[in-house]
């Protein structure tokens, strides 16, 4: 007799295992095993691949306008896509083209030949009119809005400046604030208050925020609002301890608060 002790992997048991049923059910008359269909019938079934394959040769062939029409919108969709991104690009180039000169009359505190040209280029009205949708016309309504301001055009440069957007969230709070100058500048304290506080909340930091709340706080005194003065200098105590704004907001605080 062989010493090998019985396991399930010896040979005898493997042999036992063989003679003995599988998945035979308690009651003798249900099925030993449930069916189980196949997940891919059309794979194993070569006639039902035929039949499918058969019915989509139809349907192309019954709809075949319509997929052409699909196809066409598709294609219009991409081509056009691909030009107005082209033509774009090229609006852009002749912007900054035509903005060049008035720029450099902008820099040269050539107001009035930075806004409305100087008879060799276009000024920064033109710029940003007629190429309003490139980000050098987008720009022209920054400067054009600065050089109204300095100008003393409030309503114009708070028109130029409601119309520039940037990504740039630094020169974006700057807009925000040349508009709550201009605000101010045309006896709204509220509006311009409202305006400085959104500068100051936008991307806030510690360089700018804090004048942006000085500035804020100045307005809603102006406005009659001393509790959101307080509100606003106290931001810069608080908030901003080593601005060099702070001693200005204790000062301004300390007045309100008496």
């Amino acid at each position: 007799m062989s010493k090998i002790p019985y396991t399930g992997k010896s040979q005898q048991a493997r042999q036992g295992q063989a003679n003995q049923p599988t998945n035979v059910p308690a009651d003798p008359l249900a099925p030993a095993e449930e069916f189980v269909p196949s997940e891919n019938p059309l794979l194993e079934d070569p006639d039902a691949l035929a039949a499918r394959l058969a019915e989509s040769e139809d349907f192309v062939r019954n709809n075949r306008s319509l997929l052409l029409g699909i196809l066409a919108v598709v294609v219009l969709a991409v081509v056009g896509g691909f030009g107005y991104y082209t033509w774009r690009n090229q609006q852009d180039s002749k912007a900054q083209a035509s903005m060049f000169r008035a720029v450099n009359n902008w820099e040269a505190d050539s107001l009035n030949k930075a806004i409305k040209g100087d008879g060799k280029a276009p000024g920064l009205t033109t710029v940003a009119n007629e190429y309003g949708s490139t980000k050098a016309g987008n720009l022209a309504n920054f400067y054009a809005g600065v050089a109204s301001l300095k100008k003393g055009d409030y309503k114009a440069a708070l028109d130029y400046l409601e119309d520039f957007s940037s990504d740039d969230y630094l020169v974006q709070s700057r807009a925000y604030s040349l508009m709550g100058d201009a605000q101010l500048e045309l006896n709204k304290p509220k509006e311009a208050a409202d305006l400085y506080a959104k500068a100051a909340e936008h991307n806030a930091n510690e360089f700018f925020s804090p004048g942006y709340l000085l500035k804020e706080g100045t307005a809603r005194e102006l406005a009659k609002d001393d509790e959101g003065a307080v509100k606003a200098y106290d931001r810069i105590i608080t908030e901003y301890p080593t601005a060099q704004e702070v001693a200005e907001a204790r000062q301004y605080k300390a007045k309100l608060e008496k």
